[in-house]
């Protein structure tokens, strides 16, 4: 169940970034909307995922890029990407994952369960640092396809589009939270 809710989420996330963000991207910076989101919801539901269930998240996220692509990319993109989207879908599904263990490696324990409670600072560090993780990753995948001239402006779009991305999703869960604790509150 956990499998699904994951990949739901995802192709969620990522239909909101497409059918939305991407449009209004693309009028102002069409030359790097192919590879780089400047809100990329997705990244939110990577780390969240992850810290709720390590790396068991991380094959309910290929498929849920995978879906996603299928789903959303237009025909052309997929086209132009193609010889290098599924190292880009491992890549991102793994970003999240390398970061909480590197965090952990170094003394801090930013899962799920592995503190008393809900570090939000600390899950804001370890989406900043997945977030360039997951750029200089793909800006090496897609290194044969991005013009020189623009790639700088592409690893920094992605670094804050999945920034941004993870910050939108915490504020979302956090008003969920409190929505659910408002509802249960009313009804006893």
């Amino acid at each position: 169940m956990n499998f699904l809710i994951i990949v739901l989420l995802y192709v969620l996330a990522h239909g909101l970034t497409a059918l939305v963000v991407t449009p209004v991207q693309n009028i102002f910076l069409p030359e790097v909307t192919v590879f780089a989101s400047l809100m990329y919801l997705p990244h939110g539901v990577r780390v969240l995922a992850t810290w709720a269930y390590g790396w068991k998240a991380i094959p309910a996220l290929i498929v849920g890029s995978s879906l996603s692509a299928w789903l959303f990319s237009p025909s052309e993109d997929l086209n132009f990407l193609e010889p290098a989207l599924i190292e880009s879908l491992l890549v991102g599904a793994a970003s999240a994952f390398i970061t909480f263990e590197f965090a952990r490696f170094v003394g801090y324990n930013f899962y799920f369960g592995g503190s008393v409670k809900l570090r939000w600072k600390g899950m804001i560090a370890v989406g900043a640092l997945s977030s360039v993780i997951n750029s200089l990753g793909q800006t090496l995948v897609f290194s044969d396809l991005i013009d020189w001239e623009v790639i700088i402006k592409v690893l920094a779009i992605y670094a804050v589009g999945d920034l941004i991305g993870l910050i939108v999703c915490m504020v979302v869960l956090m008003l969920v939270f409190r929505w659910s604790r408002a509802f249960t509150v009313l009804k006893s």
